[in-house]
Protein backbone atom coordinates (compact mmCIF):
# COMPACT_ATOMS: atom_id res chain seq x y z
CA UNK A 1 0.00 0.00 0.00
CA UNK A 2 1.21 3.27 -1.05
CA UNK A 3 2.41 5.72 1.87
CA UNK A 4 3.22 9.44 2.05
CA UNK A 5 5.56 8.98 4.82
CA UNK A 6 9.32 9.99 3.99
CA UNK A 7 11.23 7.13 3.16
CA UNK A 8 13.00 7.71 6.75
CA UNK A 9 10.13 7.49 8.48
CA UNK A 10 9.56 4.28 6.65
CA UNK A 11 13.01 2.25 7.07
CA UNK A 12 13.16 3.60 10.45
CA UNK A 13 14.29 0.08 12.45
CA UNK A 14 11.82 -1.59 14.43
CA UNK A 15 13.94 -3.67 15.84
CA UNK A 16 17.57 -3.41 17.87
CA UNK A 17 19.18 -5.84 15.36
CA UNK A 18 18.32 -3.67 12.24
CA UNK A 19 20.46 -0.55 13.92
CA UNK A 20 23.23 0.52 12.32
CA UNK A 21 26.18 2.17 13.97
CA UNK A 22 26.77 3.00 17.60
CA UNK A 23 28.72 -0.39 18.34
CA UNK A 24 30.10 1.03 21.32
CA UNK A 25 26.38 0.97 22.92
CA UNK A 26 24.90 -1.77 21.40
CA UNK A 27 25.90 -5.48 20.40
CA UNK A 28 26.62 -8.45 23.53
CA UNK A 29 26.68 -6.97 27.27
CA UNK A 30 26.67 -3.49 25.97
CA UNK A 31 24.33 -1.13 28.00
CA UNK A 32 21.98 -0.75 25.59
CA UNK A 33 21.27 -4.28 24.76
CA UNK A 34 21.22 -5.31 28.60
CA UNK A 35 18.36 -2.07 28.92
CA UNK A 36 16.04 -3.81 26.33
CA UNK A 37 17.06 -7.33 27.84
CA UNK A 38 16.25 -6.92 31.42
CA UNK A 39 13.63 -4.38 30.61
CA UNK A 40 14.87 -1.84 33.27
CA UNK A 41 14.84 1.73 31.58
CA UNK A 42 16.48 4.17 33.76
CA UNK A 43 16.13 8.14 33.07
CA UNK A 44 18.58 9.10 30.59
CA UNK A 45 19.59 11.86 27.91
CA UNK A 46 20.77 10.27 24.30
CA UNK A 47 23.22 13.25 23.43
CA UNK A 48 24.48 13.12 19.34
CA UNK A 49 24.21 15.08 16.13
CA UNK A 50 21.19 14.54 13.86
CA UNK A 51 20.05 11.64 12.24
CA UNK A 52 22.14 8.96 14.48
CA UNK A 53 19.48 6.85 16.17
CA UNK A 54 18.07 8.95 19.61
CA UNK A 55 14.60 8.58 18.66
CA UNK A 56 14.92 5.31 17.03
CA UNK A 57 16.43 4.09 20.70
CA UNK A 58 14.27 5.49 22.76
CA UNK A 59 11.06 3.72 20.74
CA UNK A 60 12.89 0.49 20.98
CA UNK A 61 13.47 0.68 24.26
CA UNK A 62 10.38 1.58 25.00
CA UNK A 63 9.01 -1.22 23.45
CA UNK A 64 11.30 -3.42 25.57
CA UNK A 65 8.77 -2.54 28.48
CA UNK A 66 5.56 -2.55 28.82
CA UNK A 67 5.21 1.12 29.67
CA UNK A 68 3.03 3.76 27.97
CA UNK A 69 5.18 5.28 25.64
CA UNK A 70 5.00 8.80 25.45
CA UNK A 71 6.66 11.15 22.19
CA UNK A 72 6.52 14.88 23.07
CA UNK A 73 8.53 17.81 20.76
CA UNK A 74 9.89 20.51 22.96
CA UNK A 75 10.22 22.52 19.61
CA UNK A 76 6.12 21.90 19.59
CA UNK A 77 4.77 21.70 23.05
CA UNK A 78 4.97 23.58 26.65
CA UNK A 79 4.29 22.93 30.00
CA UNK A 80 0.70 23.10 29.74
CA UNK A 81 1.53 19.54 27.58
CA UNK A 82 3.47 18.40 30.04
CA UNK A 83 1.12 18.73 33.02
CA UNK A 84 -1.59 16.54 30.78
CA UNK A 85 1.44 14.17 30.11
CA UNK A 86 1.87 14.05 34.43
CA UNK A 87 -2.29 13.64 35.03
CA UNK A 88 -2.47 10.34 32.70
CA UNK A 89 0.36 8.75 33.79
CA UNK A 90 -0.65 9.16 37.27
CA UNK A 91 -4.30 7.91 36.19
CA UNK A 92 -1.76 4.70 34.35
CA UNK A 93 -0.16 4.42 37.40
CA UNK A 94 -3.08 4.13 39.81
CA UNK A 95 -5.31 2.27 37.95
CA UNK A 96 -3.29 -0.09 35.92
CA UNK A 97 0.08 0.22 37.64
CA UNK A 98 1.50 0.75 34.25
CA UNK A 99 4.74 2.89 33.97
CA UNK A 100 5.30 5.91 31.93
CA UNK A 101 8.22 6.44 29.32
CA UNK A 102 8.21 10.22 28.43
CA UNK A 103 10.05 11.36 25.75
CA UNK A 104 11.31 14.83 24.80
CA UNK A 105 13.04 15.16 21.46
CA UNK A 106 15.26 17.67 21.64
CA UNK A 107 14.91 18.72 25.42
CA UNK A 108 17.45 21.69 25.24
CA UNK A 109 14.91 23.78 23.52
CA UNK A 110 13.26 24.09 27.01
CA UNK A 111 13.76 26.65 29.13
CA UNK A 112 14.95 25.96 32.99
CA UNK A 113 11.43 26.59 34.40
CA UNK A 114 9.77 24.36 31.74
CA UNK A 115 12.87 21.79 32.66
CA UNK A 116 11.95 22.58 36.24
CA UNK A 117 8.63 21.28 36.02
CA UNK A 118 10.22 17.71 35.17
CA UNK A 119 12.34 17.54 38.45
CA UNK A 120 9.60 16.23 41.14
CA UNK A 121 8.08 13.55 38.53
CA UNK A 122 11.58 12.23 37.67
CA UNK A 123 12.29 11.97 41.25
CA UNK A 124 9.30 10.61 42.27
CA UNK A 125 9.61 7.87 39.79
CA UNK A 126 6.06 9.02 38.09
CA UNK A 127 7.59 8.82 34.75
CA UNK A 128 11.15 7.59 33.12
CA UNK A 129 12.43 10.66 31.26
CA UNK A 130 14.26 9.86 28.01
CA UNK A 131 15.80 13.56 26.82
CA UNK A 132 17.36 13.56 23.58
CA UNK A 133 19.35 16.25 22.47
CA UNK A 134 22.24 17.67 19.36
CA UNK A 135 23.95 19.82 22.21
CA UNK A 136 25.77 19.29 25.01
CA UNK A 137 23.66 18.41 28.06
CA UNK A 138 26.08 20.10 29.98
CA UNK A 139 25.41 23.74 28.38
CA UNK A 140 21.75 22.72 27.61
CA UNK A 141 20.45 21.13 30.52
CA UNK A 142 20.03 22.27 34.37
CA UNK A 143 22.29 20.36 36.28
CA UNK A 144 19.38 19.13 39.48
CA UNK A 145 17.94 17.39 36.13
CA UNK A 146 21.21 16.16 34.83
CA UNK A 147 21.74 14.53 37.90
CA UNK A 148 19.20 12.57 37.76
CA UNK A 149 19.67 11.39 34.39
CA UNK A 150 22.46 9.40 32.84
CA UNK A 151 23.93 10.62 29.59
CA UNK A 152 24.21 8.36 26.89
CA UNK A 153 26.63 9.85 24.30
CA UNK A 154 25.40 8.36 20.69
CA UNK A 155 28.53 9.36 17.58
CA UNK A 156 28.36 10.68 14.08
CA UNK A 157 27.82 7.72 11.81
CA UNK A 158 30.50 6.64 9.73
CA UNK A 159 30.18 6.95 5.76
CA UNK A 160 30.05 3.03 5.62
CA UNK A 161 27.37 3.09 7.88
CA UNK A 162 25.12 5.63 5.88
CA UNK A 163 26.04 3.58 2.76
CA UNK A 164 24.49 0.31 4.46
CA UNK A 165 21.35 1.95 5.17
CA UNK A 166 20.84 3.41 1.66
CA UNK A 167 21.63 0.37 -0.08
CA UNK A 168 18.83 -1.24 2.25
CA UNK A 169 16.40 1.26 1.21
CA UNK A 170 17.25 1.22 -1.80
CA UNK A 171 16.62 -2.62 -2.11
CA UNK A 172 13.34 -2.63 0.41
CA UNK A 173 10.44 -3.56 -1.47
CA UNK A 174 7.75 -3.13 1.36
CA UNK A 175 9.01 -0.34 2.93
CA UNK A 176 11.71 1.57 0.34
CA UNK A 177 12.36 1.63 -2.93
CA UNK A 178 12.53 -1.28 -4.13
CA UNK A 179 9.53 -1.52 -6.10
CA UNK A 180 11.39 0.94 -8.41
CA UNK A 181 14.20 -1.33 -9.06
CA UNK A 182 16.36 2.00 -9.78
CA UNK A 183 20.00 1.00 -9.92
CA UNK A 184 23.01 2.92 -7.74
CA UNK A 185 26.96 2.66 -9.01
CA UNK A 186 29.39 2.41 -5.91
CA UNK A 187 30.60 5.81 -7.00
CA UNK A 188 26.55 7.58 -6.62
CA UNK A 189 26.29 5.51 -2.75
CA UNK A 190 29.69 7.06 -2.19
CA UNK A 191 28.67 10.40 -3.04
CA UNK A 192 25.16 10.15 -1.30
CA UNK A 193 27.03 9.05 1.93
CA UNK A 194 29.33 12.40 2.13
CA UNK A 195 26.77 14.52 1.26
CA UNK A 196 24.86 13.10 4.53
CA UNK A 197 26.81 14.57 6.90
CA UNK A 198 27.00 11.52 9.00
CA UNK A 199 23.01 11.85 9.14
CA UNK A 200 21.03 8.85 8.07
CA UNK A 201 17.98 11.42 7.24
CA UNK A 202 19.90 13.81 5.48
CA UNK A 203 21.05 10.59 3.70
CA UNK A 204 17.85 9.15 3.12
CA UNK A 205 15.99 12.21 2.32
CA UNK A 206 18.72 12.76 -0.51
CA UNK A 207 18.19 9.24 -1.83
CA UNK A 208 14.23 9.98 -2.07
CA UNK A 209 14.55 13.29 -4.04
CA UNK A 210 16.97 11.91 -6.00
CA UNK A 211 14.89 8.39 -6.85
CA UNK A 212 11.63 10.60 -7.64
CA UNK A 213 14.45 12.89 -10.02
CA UNK A 214 15.46 9.97 -11.82
CA UNK A 215 11.87 8.44 -12.09
CA UNK A 216 10.89 11.27 -13.99
CA UNK A 217 13.97 11.17 -16.28
CA UNK A 218 13.51 8.41 -17.49
CA UNK A 219 9.77 8.75 -17.98
CA UNK A 220 10.22 11.89 -20.05
CA UNK A 221 12.85 9.72 -22.32
CA UNK A 222 10.44 6.94 -22.26
CA UNK A 223 12.83 3.29 -23.14
CA UNK A 224 15.94 5.28 -23.61
CA UNK A 225 16.89 6.08 -20.74
CA UNK A 226 18.70 4.24 -17.81
CA UNK A 227 17.19 2.76 -14.70
CA UNK A 228 20.30 4.39 -12.38
CA UNK A 229 20.26 7.21 -10.41
CA UNK A 230 23.31 9.37 -12.38
CA UNK A 231 25.17 12.30 -10.76
CA UNK A 232 23.06 15.06 -12.10
CA UNK A 233 20.05 13.38 -9.97
CA UNK A 234 22.05 13.23 -6.81
CA UNK A 235 23.30 17.07 -6.97
CA UNK A 236 20.07 18.51 -7.92
CA UNK A 237 18.55 16.46 -4.99
CA UNK A 238 20.99 17.83 -2.60
CA UNK A 239 21.40 21.81 -4.03
CA UNK A 240 24.12 22.25 -1.44
CA UNK A 241 25.46 20.53 1.67
CA UNK A 242 24.94 22.73 4.71
CA UNK A 243 26.93 21.72 7.12
CA UNK A 244 26.57 21.08 11.06
CA UNK A 245 26.94 24.23 13.18
CA UNK A 246 25.38 26.17 15.69
CA UNK A 247 26.76 29.62 16.37
CA UNK A 248 25.86 29.31 19.83
CA UNK A 249 26.34 25.58 20.97
CA UNK A 250 29.35 23.16 21.48
CA UNK A 251 30.25 22.89 17.93
CA UNK A 252 30.64 26.76 17.87
CA UNK A 253 32.95 26.36 21.02
CA UNK A 254 34.85 23.29 19.00
CA UNK A 255 35.76 24.61 16.16
CA UNK A 256 37.03 28.00 17.08
CA UNK A 257 39.13 26.20 19.91
CA UNK A 258 40.54 23.88 17.25
CA UNK A 259 41.11 26.92 15.18
CA UNK A 260 42.74 28.84 17.79
CA UNK A 261 45.04 25.19 18.71
CA UNK A 262 45.94 25.24 14.94
CA UNK A 263 47.28 28.76 15.32
CA UNK A 264 49.53 28.56 18.58
CA UNK A 265 50.96 25.17 16.94
CA UNK A 266 51.67 26.79 13.97
CA UNK A 267 50.45 24.67 11.51
CA UNK A 268 48.71 27.09 8.23
CA UNK A 269 46.61 24.31 6.60
CA UNK A 270 44.73 23.17 9.95
CA UNK A 271 44.35 27.16 10.65
CA UNK A 272 42.93 27.36 6.91
CA UNK A 273 40.72 24.37 7.03
CA UNK A 274 38.91 25.32 10.93
CA UNK A 275 38.78 28.57 9.22
CA UNK A 276 36.47 28.08 6.45
CA UNK A 277 34.50 25.20 8.11
CA UNK A 278 33.45 27.98 10.17
CA UNK A 279 32.64 30.65 7.50
CA UNK A 280 30.70 27.80 5.57
CA UNK A 281 28.53 27.20 8.45
CA UNK A 282 27.71 30.78 8.71
CA UNK A 283 29.75 32.07 11.49
CA UNK A 284 29.89 35.75 11.95
CA UNK A 285 33.43 37.13 10.69
CA UNK A 286 33.57 39.65 12.53
CA UNK A 287 33.74 37.21 15.84
CA UNK A 288 36.17 35.35 13.57
CA UNK A 289 38.29 38.66 13.23
CA UNK A 290 37.61 39.73 17.31
CA UNK A 291 39.40 36.24 18.03
CA UNK A 292 42.20 36.75 15.90
CA UNK A 293 42.98 40.04 17.68
CA UNK A 294 43.21 38.22 21.04
CA UNK A 295 45.07 35.47 19.50
CA UNK A 296 47.46 38.06 18.11
CA UNK A 297 48.08 39.35 21.67
CA UNK A 298 48.04 36.13 23.90
CA UNK A 299 49.80 33.82 21.85
CA UNK A 300 52.35 36.17 19.35
CA UNK A 301 52.16 39.51 21.72
CA UNK A 302 56.11 41.47 20.72
CA UNK A 303 57.10 38.14 19.32
CA UNK A 304 55.70 40.03 15.97
CA UNK A 305 54.18 43.59 16.74
CA UNK A 306 53.18 43.00 13.78
CA UNK A 307 50.53 40.54 14.09
CA UNK A 308 48.06 42.86 16.04
CA UNK A 309 48.85 45.23 13.27
CA UNK A 310 47.31 42.51 10.98
CA UNK A 311 44.91 41.22 12.61
CA UNK A 312 43.23 45.07 13.30
CA UNK A 313 43.86 45.36 9.72
CA UNK A 314 41.80 42.01 8.61
CA UNK A 315 38.68 43.15 10.59
CA UNK A 316 38.44 46.84 8.78
CA UNK A 317 39.39 44.99 5.42
CA UNK A 318 36.24 42.78 6.32
CA UNK A 319 34.04 45.74 7.24
CA UNK A 320 35.10 47.37 4.05
CA UNK A 321 34.62 44.27 1.45
CA UNK A 322 31.89 42.25 3.64
CA UNK A 323 30.95 38.69 1.99
CA UNK A 324 32.24 37.10 0.30
CA UNK A 325 35.33 39.40 -1.06
CA UNK A 326 36.41 39.75 3.27
CA UNK A 327 37.06 36.29 3.10
CA UNK A 328 40.31 36.51 1.98
CA UNK A 329 41.19 39.32 4.14
CA UNK A 330 40.50 36.84 7.16
CA UNK A 331 42.39 33.99 5.64
CA UNK A 332 45.60 36.04 4.89
CA UNK A 333 45.62 37.33 9.05
CA UNK A 334 45.29 33.35 9.81
CA UNK A 335 48.01 32.39 8.00
CA UNK A 336 50.38 35.39 8.76
CA UNK A 337 49.33 34.25 12.60
CA UNK A 338 49.89 30.49 12.07
CA UNK A 339 53.96 31.24 10.52
CA UNK A 340 54.52 33.95 12.74
CA UNK A 341 56.55 33.40 15.96
CA UNK A 342 55.03 32.14 18.98
CA UNK A 343 55.01 33.75 22.77
CA UNK A 344 53.10 34.12 25.70
CA UNK A 345 55.19 36.59 27.60
CA UNK A 346 52.45 38.79 27.65
CA UNK A 347 49.14 36.27 28.38
CA UNK A 348 52.04 35.13 31.52
CA UNK A 349 52.62 38.62 32.68
CA UNK A 350 49.53 39.40 32.65
CA UNK A 351 48.24 36.85 35.08
CA UNK A 352 51.00 37.32 37.23
CA UNK A 353 50.64 40.99 37.70
CA UNK A 354 46.79 40.49 38.28
CA UNK A 355 47.53 37.94 41.05
CA UNK A 356 49.72 40.55 42.66
CA UNK A 357 46.71 43.26 42.74
CA UNK A 358 44.81 40.98 44.29
CA UNK A 359 46.82 39.60 46.94
CA UNK A 360 48.41 43.16 47.51
CA UNK A 361 45.60 45.78 47.07
CA UNK A 362 45.40 49.31 46.24
CA UNK A 363 49.22 49.93 47.52
CA UNK A 364 50.27 53.64 47.17
CA UNK A 365 51.84 55.30 44.24
CA UNK A 366 55.61 55.77 45.37
CA UNK A 367 55.78 59.60 45.77
CA UNK A 368 58.75 60.24 43.09
CA UNK A 369 56.31 58.60 40.22
CA UNK A 370 53.51 61.24 41.18
CA UNK A 371 52.22 64.03 39.60
CA UNK A 372 52.99 67.39 41.25
CA UNK A 373 50.78 70.06 39.50
CA UNK A 374 49.83 71.98 42.72
CA UNK A 375 52.21 73.61 45.63
CA UNK A 376 50.57 71.59 47.63
CA UNK A 377 51.31 68.30 46.59
CA UNK A 378 54.71 69.94 46.12
CA UNK A 379 55.17 70.32 49.28
CA UNK A 380 54.12 66.66 50.27
CA UNK A 381 56.68 65.55 48.12
CA UNK A 382 54.80 64.55 45.10
CA UNK A 383 57.32 63.90 41.98
CA UNK A 384 60.48 64.49 44.56
CA UNK A 385 63.41 62.50 43.65
CA UNK A 386 61.97 61.75 40.48
CA UNK A 387 64.71 61.16 37.92
CA UNK A 388 64.44 62.03 34.32
CA UNK A 389 65.26 59.63 31.67
CA UNK A 390 66.35 61.86 28.93
CA UNK A 391 68.75 63.46 31.35
CA UNK A 392 71.13 60.34 31.54
CA UNK A 393 73.41 58.77 28.94
CA UNK A 394 71.18 56.35 26.78
CA UNK A 395 68.22 57.44 28.38
CA UNK A 396 68.78 54.60 31.06
CA UNK A 397 68.74 55.10 34.74
CA UNK A 398 68.30 52.72 37.92
CA UNK A 399 64.85 54.03 39.70
CA UNK A 400 61.96 52.22 41.23
CA UNK A 401 58.91 51.79 39.39
CA UNK A 402 56.82 49.87 42.01
CA UNK A 403 55.63 50.18 45.45
CA UNK A 404 58.40 49.31 47.70
CA UNK A 405 56.58 45.93 49.37
CA UNK A 406 56.79 44.79 45.68
CA UNK A 407 59.81 46.37 44.40
CA UNK A 408 61.48 43.09 43.58
CA UNK A 409 58.85 41.29 41.89
CA UNK A 410 59.16 39.89 38.22
CA UNK A 411 56.16 39.70 35.72
CA UNK A 412 57.92 40.13 31.70
CA UNK A 413 59.66 37.74 30.38
CA UNK A 414 60.84 38.16 26.79
CA UNK A 415 61.25 34.64 25.11
CA UNK A 416 64.03 33.96 22.04
CA UNK A 417 61.22 33.98 19.37
CA UNK A 418 61.27 36.71 17.21
CA UNK A 419 61.30 40.33 18.18
CA UNK A 420 61.16 39.63 21.76
CA UNK A 421 64.60 38.17 21.02
CA UNK A 422 66.20 41.41 20.57
CA UNK A 423 63.98 42.70 23.40
CA UNK A 424 65.49 40.21 25.62
CA UNK A 425 69.06 40.63 24.28
CA UNK A 426 68.08 44.82 25.03
CA UNK A 427 67.14 44.30 28.60
CA UNK A 428 69.86 42.31 28.91
CA UNK A 429 72.13 44.94 27.38
CA UNK A 430 70.88 47.63 29.78
CA UNK A 431 71.05 45.71 32.91
CA UNK A 432 74.84 45.16 32.40
CA UNK A 433 75.00 48.87 31.94
CA UNK A 434 73.39 49.76 34.81
CA UNK A 435 75.12 47.31 36.75
CA UNK A 436 78.62 48.71 35.48
CA UNK A 437 77.26 52.38 36.73
CA UNK A 438 76.99 50.88 40.10
CA UNK A 439 80.12 49.65 40.20
CA UNK A 440 82.29 52.55 39.09
CA UNK A 441 80.38 54.77 41.65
Amino acid sequence: MRTHKPLAERMRPQSINHIVGQKKLLGEGKLLTRMIEFGSIPSFILWGPPGTGKTTLARILARSTRAHFVYFSAVLSGVKDVRKIVEHAEKLRSTEQRATIFFIDEIHRFNKSQQDALLPHVENGLFTLIGATTENPSFQVIAPLLSRCRVIVLEELSKGDIATILKRALNDVDNGLGRHKLKLKPAMLKTISELADGDARKGLNTLEISSTIALCRIQSNNAGASSEIILEDILEAAQQSQLRYDKNGEEHYNLISALHKSLRDSDPNGSLYWLYRMLESGEDPLYICRRLIRFASEDIGVSDPQALIHTVSCRDAYHTLGLPEGKLAIAQAVVYLATAPKSNSLYTAEAKVKKCISRSGSLPVPLHLRNAPTQLMKDLNYGKEYKYAHNYDDALLAQDHLPSEIKHDHYYTPSNRGYEAQIKNRLQKWQAILKQRKSNV
